[in-house]
């Protein structure tokens, strides 16, 4: 019997190296990854979009809790034993259902707010109006700043809140050190005109905030049309591309057709 105890005591141990080389392959070296506080998505230390908040966590815990990986910095993937090449989940795949999305039918997350990119939603009239938190606009700053009202937020939200528009850039009107940039009346009276004490819906992406505070948000006027997409296709701002967002290519496209069409800002 003590025999037989001992040669399982030497097989272990002869497994062992074995064993601890297994564990570093399958944890990988690189296992802590970034979220923000509102976040979908994980993220290298020195990820742009990180710049408003930088939470720490175990890469096989951001995958456990749903998050996908961010498409501009690619973090490291965890290996996992099941699915896609061997030993490898690709979360970025279309079919991949993160676990917050398969644990409930709607298509807002557990913090009550639509993200359009945890959809996989291209192009910005495909987003789901119904789904949206509804506001009405109080007052307007600029081309692409509006203050609104949310009546019964949601708990991460206020009830007074200052929107700077996803993924566009209107000329400056009211900044501390520039002058009003060409073409900046015009694009902030246009925003005001369609806005200003209207009732509007507001989808969000992968920040919530910028650094100032702001909330992050498209403004939607009725379903399918997209106010953000409007700035920019009829020339009243440039596509701000300085950082990712889920329609990108789509508001690169509308600045192009905007350039081609002569229209607003590139008008003769």
């Amino acid at each position: 019997m003590r025999r037989r105890k001992k040669n399982l005591k030497i097989f272990f141990y002869s497994l062992l190296p074995a064993l601890l080389l297994l564990v570093f392959l399958t944890e990988g070296r690189d296992d802590k990854v970034f979220t923000t506080n509102t976040g979908s998505r994980y993220h290298r230390e020195t990820c742009s979009h990180l710049r408003n908040s930088k939470i720490g966590i175990a890469l096989k815990e951001a995958v456990r809790l749903g998050l996908t990986p961010c498409e501009n910095c690619k973090p490291p993937r965890h290996p996992s034993k099941t699915g896609g090449a061997p030993g490898v989940v690709d979360i970025s795949k279309p079919g991949f259902v993160a676990a917050s999305e398969a644990t409930s039918s709607k298509d807002a997350d557990s913090s009550g707010i639509y993200r359009v990119n945890q959809h996989g939603i291209k192009t910005s009239d495909a987003a789901n109006n119904s789904r949206m938190v509804r506001a009405t606009v109080t007052s307007h700053v600029d081309g692409d700043t509006v203050r609104v009202r949310i009546p019964n937020p949601p708990s991460i939200l206020n009830e007074r809140e200052t929107i700077r528009m996803l993924g566009v850039d209107a000329p400056e009107t009211r900044h501390p050190s520039r002058p009003v940039e060409y073409f900046g009346r015009e694009a902030s009276e246009f925003t005001r005109s369609a806005l200003l004490g209207k009732q509007v819906y507001l989808a969000f992406d992968w920040d919530l905030r910028d650094q100032y505070g702001r909330l992050l948000a498209y403004i939607y006027t009725a379903p399918g049309q997209c106010f953000n997409a409007r700035l920019i296709r009829e020339g009243y701002a440039h596509a701000y591309t300085r950082f990712s967002f889920q329609f990108m290519d789509e508001f690169r496209r509308l600045e192009q057709e905007a350039r081609r069409a002569k229209r607003g800002l590139w008008s003769e």
